[in-house]
């Protein structure tokens, strides 16, 4: 038996055909063309359904999915319509009822902490915070082995909490959030109005590494906002562990040691006693691991 493990993006669906085991066995991605709507969204699912159903026998669908996600039914209650119809989409119904298998859909960030719960940088762990830093700031929250989802289903968005009063306009329609300051397009951004290049996240990372001043100032700065808003989400959880994802952390130790030094200068003894800060390590692949994980609970295979 198999599980087709889904991920949908905004701008790319990566999709895998799973063993229980968590290997992925076959994989694959395509556009998801997210401005043509959530009908020509769920033809893209099924289609990859169907062929992998040609060839194996399937256990059950998992998705990860963009948005504010009740994962609890499989609905998508609300984010930004980057697909036109997505927000109020019950995608679990409609695959269940198309396919006759079980199916699950939760948030791609909460698939995330749960995938390196269960195969990654939090394997053995029942309690820690997973962030993801990438276009904005995405939180997973992991208590008693399980996702925390709040009372809306809601919870965990850490790239909403206000770090600078009356700071940069963020699209939710505060001033000064987290994610403005912290996640990658952040420092693309800072980059830009410090040196009015347009570099990505590694050219900025080699520039600094090459000892260029106003990068090793921006480098500075920007881990000096990351951790400003990560210690207040450590004095509120007081976790053992915190699970960074997203792209810069390709940058690996380098960049780690930078994250503990300036963490470290803003936390009470308590706070730091056990605490371990580590990067994700299933990449690209968390979203539809966690998906698995989550379907697997389902059916009470784990």
């Amino acid at each position: 038996m198999r599980v087709v493990g889904i991920d949908i993006g905004g701008t790319m669906i990566k999709y895998g055909l799973l063993s229980l085991e968590g290997q992925i066995l076959k994989s694959g991605e395509m556009a998801t063309e997210a401005e043509k709507g959530v009908e020509i969204l769920f033809e893209k699912i099924c289609s990859v359904v169907e062929n992998f159903s040609r060839e194996e026998k399937i256990l059950g669908i998992a998705v990860s999915g963009t948005g504010q996600i009740d994962g609890s039914i499989g609905k998508v209650v609300g984010g930004n319509e980057i697909i036109p119809g997505w927000i109020g989409t019950n995608l679990v119904e409609r695959l269940e009822k198309k396919f006759n298998l079980p199916a699950v859909l939760e948030n791609d960030v909460n698939c995330a902490a749960l995938g390196e719960k269960w195969l990654g940088a939090g394997k053995g762990e029942d309690n820690f915070l997973c962030l993801t830093i990438g276009t904005g700031i995405g939180g997973g929250i992991v208590l008693n082995g399980d996702v925390f989802r709040g009372n809306t289903c809601v919870a965990g968005e850490f790239g909403h909490i206000q770090i600078v009063k009356n700071g940069v306009q963020c699209l939710c329609g505060k001033k000064g959030c987290y994610e403005r300051y912290a996640s990658a397009t952040a420092l693309v951004r800072m980059a830009k109005e410090r040196t009015g290049e347009d570099l990505n996240g590694k050219e900025i990372f080699d520039r600094e590494k090459a000892g260029i001043p106003v990068f090793t100032e921006l480098v500075k700065d920007w881990v000096d906002y990351f951790t400003d808003g990560l210690s207040t989400i450590i004095y509120i959880f007081n976790p053992p562990l915190i699970v960074v994802g997203g792209g810069v952390t390709k940058q690996g130790d380098y960049l780690l040691e930078k994250i503990n030094k300036s963490l470290s200068e803003k936390l009470g003894i308590n706070f730091k006693k056990n605490l371990s800060v580590k990067f994700a390590e299933l990449g690209n692949n968390a979203g539809m691991l966690g998906a698995e994980y989550l379907l697997l609970k389902k059916l009470g295979k784990i």
